[in-house]
């Protein structure tokens, strides 16, 4: 009869009413102690982060320090989740087969996320949405630039050949006319010089009237060298404009349709990579960007093709004076932060993420290492 008079509570011997606890509070008890439990062990742990080098996105200071704008989100995004880590700098392969055999925890800097990698990796949310840029020879559109080429070699051909055909005409004028015409081409030098003159003036159609074939062959020469001088007028028009402006046609890469004409580079088994083979583009590999700039300036290649942001900050940084963009950008690229897969920080590192990228600071961030149109 005794056993009859045991409460149901009596079943929970750690919470009964003597106790005064609940059997569903000592549930919350009991999983708050496990999830304390799971943290403490997650901070014991000390994360390896691969990054790489990808100005402004990931640098080495002067005392190998790392910084940058992908640096700085994951160090808000790693205090945010109080994950405790170390960087470990590896190459862009590095990092992504490191993350899929677990030797990496994440991986971040300007990682595209790309179907062949996210076959191997899981990505979080994008933070950054960018394209391809072109790196072309700079442009020098001032006034040396102009005189420089008044020198050039093929201007002064130009030049060179107008005046040997003048003289040539000239010549004969002074042939046909120096025996009936002594006064107005006189003998020796000085008679070939009017010759000139007079070709000179008759190809021009200025026509002084200082000077005119009185013989019937100088008259002959005269009537052919008009007509003549119409033609070789224009055609001489055109190559001295063609010597003033050979290194704009070189340079003529106003977007991607034009790659396929040039020599084009880039960096092998990167996302410009895929997708300069996507739009059937060959290129010549380099192994870094800085690499693939200094192959620009120094005429080896006519374009470089690589993630504009990254183009433009070395640019304006170290490379103003011999390169420039082209306009605009081409394609997509989504930046992520690589991850084991399955990885169970995934969903608190996307949920951290996705509040800061709707802060301000965000926004301030991007413009401190991207300027203000980021």
């Amino acid at each position: 009869m005794q056993a009859n008079l045991i409460s149901a509570d009596s079943k929970y011997p750690l919470c009964n009413r003597d106790l005064g606890v609940s059997p569903y509070m000592a549930f919350l008890i009991a999983c708050c102690f496990l999830f304390k439990t799971n943290i403490a062990i997650a901070q014991d742990k000390e994360f390896v982060i691969a990054t790489k080098v990808a100005p402004p996105f990931a640098m080495l200071d002067a005392e190998d320090q790392w910084h940058g704008l992908s640096i700085t989100l994951w160090e808000t995004l790693a205090e945010r989740l109080n994950i405790e880590f170390r960087y470990q700098e590896a190459t862009l392969s590095e990092i992504v087969e490191g993350v899929a055999d677990g030797r990496f925890d994440a991986g971040i800097s300007a990682i595209t996320i790309t179907h062949e990698r996210e076959r191997l990796v899981d990505f979080s949310h994008p933070f950054y949405t960018t394209g391809y840029g072109i790196a072309v020879p700079h442009t020098d559109s001032s006034w040396w630039s102009m005189l420089s080429r008044l020198v050039s070699v093929a201007f002064l051909q130009a030049i060179g050949l107008l005046i040997l055909l003048l003289a040539m005409v000239g010549f004969c004028f002074w042939l046909a006319e120096r025996r009936q015409n002594p006064k107005e081409f006189r003998s020796g030098i000085q008679g070939v010089g009017d010759g000139f003159w007079l070709s000179a003036v008759t190809m021009t159609t200025t026509g002084y009237g200082d000077m005119a074939p009185r013989t019937w062959a100088g008259r002959l020469i005269g009537l052919v060298w008009m007509f003549s001088a119409l033609i070789i007028t224009s055609t001489f028009t055109g190559m001295i404009a063609s010597s003033l402006t050979t290194d704009r046609l070189e340079r003529l890469i106003v977007g991607p349709d034009d790659l396929s004409g040039f020599t084009t580079g880039s960096i092998k088994n990167s996302a410009s990579d895929t997708w300069l083979k996507s739009h059937g583009v060959d290129f010549v590999p380099f192994q870094s960007v800085q690499a693939g700039l200094k192959g620009v300036a120094a005429g080896e290649i006519r374009g470089f093709v690589y993630d504009r942001p990254l183009l433009r900050y070395l640019i304006e940084n170290s490379y103003a004076d011999t390169t420039e963009l082209v306009p605009g950008t081409f394609g997509r690229q989504d930046y992520g932060i690589a991850l084991p897969q399955g990885s169970k920080w995934r969903e608190p590192l996307n949920q951290a993420l996705l509040s800061y990228l709707n802060t301000y600071d965000w926004v301030i961030l991007q413009r401190r290492w991207l300027g203000a149109g980021s």
